[in-house]
């Protein structure tokens, strides 16, 4: 069996009810909004059927013209709780929801993407989840 890398782990804290931070997690319109790093990048289009078997596409660009598309199919989606993916280069990604006093904590675990280095793709998810924070927050 081929050696299995450990996976990544990126969590925030987001102070808003489950009901909402799902919808925003979720819906096409929110995720146009919210995932980006940075500035520097923008969600162009995406596609999103939240389901066990369902795919999505998410167009991730810069303004200078780089970008790429983060797809998969959900092979575990679990109401409030997880969603469990396959990108379409056969990496996985597990969302955990968990509902704390204080509001909810998103952690992200995913595998690596080979040939860039964990900490750059760590601050990428973290600034991804700080917007989506930021956004559910005060929208």
């Amino acid at each position: 069996m081929e050696n299995q890398t450990a996976l990544l782990s990126v969590s925030t804290l987001v102070k808003a009810p489950i009901e909402k931070i799902w919808d925003y997690w979720t819906g096409p319109e929110h995720i146009m909004q919210w995932n980006n790093p940075s500035t520097e990048w923008k969600t162009t289009s995406v596609e999103n059927d939240v389901r066990s078997g369902g795919k999505f596409s998410f167009v991730m660009e810069t303004a200078n013209g780089g970008g790429f598309t983060f797809a998969g199919t959900y092979d575990e989606v679990i109401l409030h709780e997880k969603l469990s993916y396959v990108l379409s280069d056969g990496r996985r990604t597990i969302d955990l929801f968990s509902i704390t006093p204080e509001g909810v904590t998103i952690t992200e675990l995913f595998d690596p993407e080979k040939g860039t280095p964990e900490a750059d793709q760590q601050a990428f998810c973290a600034g991804v989840l700080e917007h989506f924070r930021r956004y559910a927050e005060n929208h």
